[in-house]
């Protein structure tokens, strides 16, 4: 009997150093920085592709038919401009700025002195623009390659909170990712040492010209890698989605490099970090590029109800603006808004190519019609602001720009 009783006892005394075992183990894993996965890029042999598969036929319809759209569309860059500013500002704000789209445009436009910081969250994001116009260009002759990318960074940095990283070099100091003030020690995340950035990022230039089983895949472990190295000081994440539709475009998958990924990767922070530190932290590529799939699917089925809207939008636009302003500008009116949907009178009158009197009956006409809202009436030497409703709650996907703004009559100042 004693020796029953001892030995239930003792099974207890296990059973509970076991579990506390466990829970310590469990809380060291998540106290100790994960490190970057030396040795395990590219991961193409230990890919799950029975996971892979369904999702793959999917995404790629989802992308197919978006890219169909490109043929319908007979100026992508005018009427699509207000979504590739909406990628910028999503990109930027999972970085930590808080621009929002409404005031970039308002920015642009002139219209509002906004608070220092303020200011260089918008200045961010413009930049972030500029920085894949430049990359687009430069791949229309080379490669997609290093040097596409540190330009691109380059004109990322330039003139903002970030120009003092380096702008277009690759680290040579050790980086680590965790909460304000943490050191290397308790970093959630720790990359490629610095004296090992250049190797590995020739590592992954050459993985973008390998042939391998599926594009798609291919971008999600590129997006992964880059992301994991961290070449730059600043800027690594921003430059990283960029580099989607990029290679998206480069590998013939859209006919033009414009694919908005970001919104899906904002709305989902939490994930899409936990999502890319599994590849180092459990080497499990396979997660990570079924939430990238799951991301490229949902954007493109979103990407393409917004197009399709913005296309049929500037076809009915085509004949209300002709009709209403009976006026041989009114296709070179309607283009020059969809590409500056704020707006200033004077700016409308100086750039859009339309002869001074005619650009100001225009801009009475449409407002009368409430084609355009006014923002702010002009006083003054101050001119009057505007704002195309339609097309910017097209592209928020909700109606937010409307009630606020003061209808009819505007003094169309210069």
């Amino acid at each position: 009997m004693v020796l029953r009783l001892c030995s239930a006892k003792l099974f207890q005394v296990w059973q509970t150093e076991t579990r506390h075992a466990k829970i310590f183990n469990k809380l060291r894993l998540q106290i100790m920085s994960i490190q970057y996965h030396t040795g395990q890029f590219p991961p193409d042999d230990r890919l799950d592709w029975q996971r892979l598969i369904p999702q793959l036929s999917s995404t790629t319809g989802a992308v197919t038919r978006y890219d169909g759209m490109f043929a319908a569309i007979p100026n992508p860059k005018i009427l699509l401009a207000p979504l590739t500013t909406q990628e910028a500002v999503f990109s930027s704000k999972i970085e930590g700025t808080r621009a929002t789209f409404g005031e970039v445009l308002e920015f642009e436009a002139g219209r509002v002195q906004q608070s220092p910081g303020k200011t260089e969250d918008i200045h961010e994001v413009l930049n972030c623009r500029i920085a894949m116009r430049e990359a687009s260009e430069a791949l229309k002759t080379l490669p997609l390659c290093q040097r596409v990318v540190r330009e691109a960074h380059s004109k990322l940095l330039a003139g903002v909170r970030g120009q003092g990283k380096s702008p277009g070099e690759y680290r040579r100091v050790p980086v680590w990712i965790g909460p304000p003030g943490c050191d290397i020690n308790n970093a959630k995340y720790v990359p490629i040492q610095a004296d090992r950035v250049l190797n590995a990022m020739k590592a992954w230039e050459h993985y973008i010209h390998e042939e391998v089983s599926d594009r798609l895949v291919q971008i999600a472990i590129l997006h992964a890698e880059f992301e994991a190295i961290h070449p730059f000081l600043d800027g690594n994440g921003r430059i990283g989605r960029m580099l989607v539709p990029l290679m998206m475009w480069q590998y013939g998958l859209i006919r033009e490099p414009m694919f908005y990924i970001s919104a899906y990767f904002e709305s989902r922070r939490d994930a899409y970090y936990d999502s890319l530190l599994s590849v180092s932290r459990d080497d499990d590529w396979t997660s990570w590029i079924l939430f990238f799939l799951d991301a490229v699917k949902a954007q493109a089925q979103d990407n393409l109800k917004k197009t399709e809207d913005i296309l049929a939008l500037y076809e009915n636009m085509k004949n209300q603006v002709s009709q209403a302003t009976r006026s041989q500008y009114a296709i070179y009116a309607l283009d020059w808004l969809f590409e500056q949907p704020i707006f200033s009178s004077t700016s409308f009158i100086i750039t859009a190519n339309i002869p001074k009197p005619t650009a100001q009956r225009i801009l009475r006409v449409l407002s009368n019609e409430e084609i355009l809202r006014v923002l702010q009436h002009g006083s003054g030497s101050r001119p009057s602001f505007f704002i195309f409703p339609e097309l910017l709650n097209i592209a928020e996907g909700r109606e937010i720009f409307w009630r606020s703004y003061i209808p009819r009559q505007a003094v169309c100042k210069t």
